[in-house]
């Protein structure tokens, strides 16, 4: 294996291996968004805009990036999010992945969408894991999906709130992708471009398995079975579409039948945010899916203030979409996040490299967060507040005390 510290020094090169080494279907498929790619940009700048006060002469030399969240301490203010082509990117990916945030000490969410078998992950990757629910057309079949992660021993579900419908994702469709896979001439051609994908990825699935990747984590009734096809661009009557009769009173339902921690994913709006914690939830993401679902969404950064604000206390906040520097991390939890999940960071490291890969992502991140936290003049992130950013448009100190 290459020593991934030196070629890979930030998240940028990691995505850019992956890039090499993934058909052009899958890696567009981990890396763009929906429509015209506006929302993704947007997130950039947000965070871009937001500017670090930082403060001189502190004592940093004892600084530590550990967090408590959901009363149990955690190595960085990081998860791993939920990440559906973990598993069609690398053999086992989501194991992967798995492996390399329960050595970080972290949450890792397994996507529903995901191909290793949710017990198998449990089993193999250790550590603490979470599960992600979408709903389906058939919003009933759902509830064995739910009871074979609490089965599996999952600690927290994570129902995702802002897919209605399928992503308009043009790019997917012009690729020819879908999942599951399929063998086309466009497909083959691709995949023989990209023999490191090729044989190390799909073959070994084939050869250990005799098929291609798979969805194994979502309930499909039999009677709904042959309607099961088209995820990327699913017909309105295939199963694989998404629920879009889902609403507060599902939540609630799921909050019956869910002992552990819920957490919703999609939140925007300060008065959803509200609504969550009448329904029951423990926490929410503030996030706009990763510029995946609404290209025209306000992004998690400009909505996060408000939200923080309605059901700060009431509610575990994490936040997500756009991540790929420790200084964003800090960005957020000045903004008020308590957690922050990042996504395509560490889907590139195992794009790249495996579990290798994902753990460079994360050493790069916390690398990145310590030394920014030097910089910005804190020792410990529960000391980063309000007042370690600047927002744009908003006034030096000096001139707001004036103004007042």
């Amino acid at each position: 294996m290459t020593d991934l510290s030196s070629k890979a020094l930030n998240i940028e090169d990691l995505r850019q291996m992956a890039k090499r080494r993934l058909t052009k279907a899958l890696f567009d498929f981990c890396d763009k968004g929906s429509e015209d790619q506006v929302a993704m940009r947007d997130n950039r700048a947000a965070l871009d805009a937001i500017k670090l006060m930082p403060r001189v002469l502190n004592n940093t030399s004892a600084r530590h990036a550990r967090t408590t969240f959901f009363n149990e301490e955690l190595g960085l203010p990081l998860m791993i999010g939920p990440t559906g082509p973990a598993g069609f990117v690398w053999y086992r990916g989501e194991t992967q992945l798995a492996k390399a945030a329960a050595k970080k000490n972290i949450p890792f969410t397994l996507a529903s969408t995901s191909n290793t078998a949710m017990e198998r992950v449990i089993q193999n990757g250790g550590g603490t894991q979470w599960f992600q629910l979408y709903v389906w057309r058939d919003p009933e079949a759902a509830f064995v999906t739910v009871q074979r992660a609490l089965d599996a021993g999952f600690e927290a579900l994570v129902v995702t709130v802002d897919s209605p419908v399928y992503n308009n994702r043009e790019i997917d469709v012009r690729n020819g992708l879908v999942f599951p896979p399929k063998v086309t001439l466009k497909t083959a051609a691709d995949s023989l471009r990209h023999p490191r994908w090729l044989f190390g990825t799909a073959g070994k699935y084939y050869l250990a398995e005799r098929r291609l990747p798979a969805f194994t984590n979502i309930h499909i009734p039999e009677e709904a079975r042959a309607s099961a096809t088209g995820y990327v661009s699913a017909k309105s009557d295939s199963f694989l579409n998404r629920d879009d009769t889902m609403d507060w009173d599902y939540v609630r339902r799921l909050r019956d039948v869910w002992p552990k921690k819920l957490l919703l994913k999609g939140i925007l709006h300060p008065e959803d945010a509200v609504k969550a914690a009448d329904a029951g939830a423990d926490g929410i993401f503030v996030s706009n899916h990763a510029g995946n679902t609404n290209d025209a969404a306000i992004t998690p950064w400009d909505a996060l203030p408000d939200i923080v604000e309605a059901v700060g206390g009431r509610l575990a906040i994490i936040a997500d979409s756009g991540v790929r520097r420790g200084s964003d991390v800090l960005k957020a939890l000045a903004l008020g996040a308590d957690l922050v999940a990042i996504g395509r960071a560490t889907l590139w490291g195992v794009g790249a490299a495996g579990e290798a890969g994902a753990s460079r992502a994360l050493d790069i991140l916390e690398a990145e967060i310590l030394r920014t936290m030097a910089v910005l003049g804190v020792a410990d992130v529960a000391s980063i507040g309000r007042e370690h950013i600047r927002l744009p448009g908003e006034l030096p100190v000096s001139r707001s005390a004036k103004r007042a």
